[in-house]
């Protein structure tokens, strides 16, 4: 819990407190205990800890902890720290496990690291101990998808499908996605259909999706439509759900519709945060709605949101396209001063 909290030292304190007090140290405390120091980034503590465990009876390091530690590289795309760790544990006779193979395939899709996604993925389906889950095909889809590939997304998901994997809610929420993104609107269409057919229920994450979708196209009524739907499904709409109607308002030059986003929140519960306000500043700043747009900074102080380097900058873009060379000025000075206290925030205390 502590390595998870991000406070490895404190973890530290207790596994020698463990020790002093005469406790049996063995595999589990000492993978813990890596895995706080992995989380935080503290890689030579943590490699440290792996040497002990390979020196110390017991305590022999397995594939969950190597597991561990690779995710952990793989999080810094600390790649060939990957290559080494995977060589060591062919030396010491250790095979990955499903679930290190789906963190090796996941980590190289988000990377766009296609050939070692592929090689990955081939290695795994020679191990016969190693059968690929519906989070390998989750991986794979995603990686292609997100990257534009739909013809070779449809075929892996083809492939996995005749290897008897069942797709789960968060598979269609990939292929909508990617589907919407790359403007396939039919298949959408048929993904929505499919899983009405099949009685998969729509999560928040589904929504969130399609009314993207819809934005992206201008489809706006479509849009609202599954806006109402997800409220009468008893799914409360979050962050994301709003920023999506604002952005697509925003682009369609609606303005009175973005103030009815407004009034939704009044009488809703949704946490706001910065980046919602951000995209309201940019939705406005780009109709140039300049009265609007300078009063959401009113707003975010009453909702206690901090304006951040984006907004300043968001706002400056929509008055220098429209020649506003005072506002410009006076917020180049705002934003010259937050980014002076960030630096010395930033710097040691002596």
């Amino acid at each position: 819990m502590l390595g998870k909290c991000k406070q490895p030292e404190k973890a530290h304190s207790i596994f020698q407190n463990m020790i002093d007090e005469g406790c049996v140290v063995n595999h589990e405390a000492y993978t813990a205990l890596l895995s706080a120091y992995s989380r935080s980034g503290l890689f030579d503590k943590a490699f440290s800890i792996l040497e002990q465990m390979k020196n110390t009876p017991d305590c022999r390091p397995d594939v969950y902890t190597y597991s561990i530690l690779l995710k952990s590289c793989l999080h810094v795309y600390d790649f060939d720290e990957v290559q080494a760790l995977l060589s060591d544990m062919a030396s010491q006779g250790i095979k990955p496990n499903t679930i290190t193979y789906n963190t090796l395939i996941d980590a190289y899709g988000k990377a766009k690291k296609f050939a070692e996604m592929e090689s990955t993925l081939v290695e795994m389906l020679r191990q016969q101990e190693c059968e690929p889950d519906v989070w390998t095909m989750n991986s794979t889809l995603r990686a292609f998808g997100s990257s534009g590939q739909i013809e070779t997304m449809e075929k892996c998901y083809e492939k996995f499908q005749c290897a008897g994997i069942q797709p789960s809610i968060k598979t269609f929420n990939i292929l909508l996605d990617s589907y919407g993104k790359t403007g396939n609107y039919e298949k959408m269409s048929a993904v929505m259909e499919y899983m009405q057919k099949y009685h998969f229920s729509w999560t928040l994450v589904t929504y969130n999706i399609v009314i993207d979708a819809f934005g992206r196209a201008g489809d706006l009524k479509q849009m609202e439509f599954l806006f109402r739907l997800m409220q009468s499904e008893r799914i409360k709409p979050n962050c994301v759900t709003l920023c999506l109607l604002v952005k697509a308002y925003g682009q369609a030059g609606e303005a009175e519709k973005i103030g009815g986003v407004l009034r939704f929140i009044e009488n809703s519960d949704v946490t706001l945060d910065t980046v919602f306000f951000n995209c309201l500043v940019d939705a406005y700043g780009v109709m140039g709605c300049f009265a609007e747009m300078k009063g959401m900074l009113e707003m975010m102080e009453r909702k206690g949101c901090k304006p951040d380097k984006i907004t300043y900058r968001t706002m400056i873009k929509a008055y220098s396209l429209n020649n506003m060379t005072r506002q410009v000025k006076e917020l180049r000075d705002v934003l010259a001063s937050l980014e002076r206290t960030s630096s010395h925030l930033k710097e040691p205390f002596s």
